[in-house]
């Protein structure tokens, strides 16, 4: 790795929380090429050869203003990237080219074994599932909700019935419309005569709702933590950022290390935490987001977690 080797970013064309980053890898003269895979064509092409001994770089991009030698990365930030659609082929057309600009693009930077990932997708991917988060929480000692994942309705109503307060999530954040209208789905409370016959066509996640004095965020970024107690009295406070207020706090020593932990197994260098206190003290884990959200934090805090990134893909090299 040499000082022009450069950092990839890979996300959308309006990610303000990207633009922090790269402010901050500017700031250390560190070289940046930001691309998005939706943008392959005229905007953005990738070239690569394998098993030929030549003088000619193993692999590049090209972007309109960049250029990258892609054995000589140092990092891929992969924050908020989008694959191309193809609207102008007809669908048979269409899905056969996204399935080769995934799994070639895609491909191409899988290869990038000497790069720090921040993070790679399909560890992303696998540390996506909230069942085997809760089952890694417990695991490691972190105090996890009661919860039942089901598409057994006798099942769903017994546990809703056996426990006071119980909640329903999504297992996954999907984009939804009803009538036409973006549906948003958030945690709410659900009792046994809301259930019925439907519950059986997919699996649905029920929690015992956690009697909680605030909420916390954390940000995990190459070993730095960043803790922010977020006070509000709604059940999701997704729903109404206006109306929260943020603190900075240290976490218990032992919880930390469980964090660090969680992402360690999961091979993740990053990752955004969500968590609930209650009344008693007590630190609940709810769920990590591999690829969470955190710039608000750091406009309301002044917590310097763009920098922390930069630093890391700056260093290039595993923590």
């Amino acid at each position: 790795m040499t000082e022009q080797s450069p950092v990839l970013v890979a996300t959308e064309a309006n990610d303000p929380t990207a633009d922090m980053v790269i402010a901050q890898l500017n700031r250390r003269q560190v070289p940046v090429v930001r691309f998005n895979p939706a943008d392959i064509g005229d905007a953005l092409t990738v070239s690569a050869r394998y098993g030929i001994r030549s003088a000619q770089t193993a692999g590049r991009m090209l972007t309109p203003s960049k250029a990258a030698r892609l054995d000589d990365v140092r990092a891929v930030y992969w924050r908020r990237p989008t694959w191309p659609t193809f609207p102008h082929l007809s669908p048979d057309d269409a899905r056969f080219a996204a399935a080769q600009a995934r799994y070639g693009l895609g491909g191409i930077l899988h290869a990038l074994d000497g790069a720090l990932w921040a993070n790679r997708p399909t560890r992303n991917a696998e540390a996506d599932y909230k069942p085997h988060q809760l089952a890694l929480a417990q695991r490691l000692g972190l105090t996890v909700p009661p919860t039942l994942v089901t598409n057994d309705l006798t099942e769903a109503r017994e546990f809703t019935t056996g426990h006071p307060n119980v909640i329903h999530k999504t297992l996954r954040a999907t984009p939804y419309q009803r009538d036409g209208v973006p549906v948003v789905s958030w945690a709410e409370p659900v009792t046994a005569g809301e259930i019925d016959e439907r519950v059986a066509v997919a699996p649905h996640l029920f929690q015992v709702r956690v009697d909680k004095a605030c909420d916390i965020r954390v940000l995990v970024v190459g070993g730095q933590v960043f803790a922010v107690r977020i006070e509000s009295d709604l059940l999701d406070w997704r729903r109404d950022y206006s109306a929260l207020t943020y603190s900075v706090i240290t976490l218990p020593a032992t919880l930390e290390k469980a964090l660090l932990a969680f992402l360690d197994t999961f091979g993740l260098a990053s990752g955004s935490f969500d968590l609930a206190v209650d009344h008693a003290g007590t630190y609940w884990f709810l769920e990590l987001n591999p690829n969470g959200q955190w710039g608000w934090l750091e406009e309301h805090t002044g917590l310097p977690m763009a920098a922390a990134f930069a630093d890391l893909l700056a260093q290039g090299e595993t923590p």
